[in-house]
Formats: C-alpha cells, sequence, structure tokens
C-alpha cells in the first residue's frame, strides 16, 4: 500500500528566507517554484522531494507547536550533520539517541519551526546497495 513518500512539506511564514536556508544546506537551488506560495528541492539518492510551503497556507497554527510529521533523512555522517544544522541556526530538539546497532537518530527545530529529524540508518545503505547504487 506505502510504496515510499512523495513529498516531504514543511511551513515557513518567511518563505523567502526558508529558500535560502534550505538552498545552504543542501547545496543546491529549488527546482520548482509557485512564487510567493511554495518552492520545491529535489534531494538525495532518490531525488525525493523538499516542500516548503507559504505558512499562510498550513492546516495549524504555526506558532502552536513544531510543525508537521517527523520524517528521517539518512545522512552519512550524524556528527557532522548534526554540527553544521547547528551552526546554521537550527536548535536540537531531541538529542543524538542510539536506537540500536547502525540506528542512530537526533532532530533539530529549523528556523521556521519544523522538525528536521535525521538519522544514520544502516537499513538505508543496505536497501542502497541491493539496487546496484553502492553505499
Amino acid at each position: 500500500m506505502l510504496r515510499g513518500f512523495t513529498t516531504i512539506s514543511y511551513y515557513a511564514q518567511d518563505l523567502e528566507a526558508a529558500k535560502a536556508w534550505y538552498t545552504e544546506l543542501l547545496g543546491i537551488e529549488p527546482y520548482f517554484e509557485v512564487p510567493g506560495g511554495y518552492v520545491e528541492f529535489r534531494v538525495g539518492d532518490y531525488q525525493h522531494e523538499l516542500g516548503i510551503v507559504q505558512g499562510d497556507w498550513a492546516p495549524h497554527d504555526l506558532n502552536a507547536a513544531p510543525g508537521g510529521v517527523k520524517t528521517y533523512w539518512h545522512v552519512d555522517d550524524l556528527d557532522a550533520t548534526m554540527e553544521r544544522l547547528l551552526a546554521m541556526g537550527a536548535k536540537e530538539y531531541e538529542p543524538k539517541t542510539v536506537r540500536g546497532e547502525g540506528f542512530v537518530t537526533a532532530s533539530f527545530l529549523d528556523p521556521f519551526g519544523n522538525i528536521l529529524a535525521v538519522m544514520y540508518n544502516q537499513h538505508y545503505l543496505d536497501t542502497l546497495a541491493s539496487f546496484g547504487k553502492g553505499a
């Protein structure tokens, strides 16, 4: 039934600031934009979509709590990723936590109030290798 995620959407009241922040974090420009409302990046091994949506379009109060669901992005070097996020102004939300052998997580609040969760995930690497994409 669920075959994989297509787009992760975060909300930001200041869409241009969020676009600039994520452009710097990811090292790429968005590939799609709706002026004043939405920007989208293609990221990762499978070119998953990360969408940033104008905060006025959010179905919830952005000031009530961190926004959205928590989706973990695999990273090869969790410590370096954590350092970069903190250097760019993200705030620790959940500390680095070992969940089991080969599974370590951490999460941050981006400057726009979204939870940005990162994870070293051995299963991700094993799956990638099974498709002949290497680790």
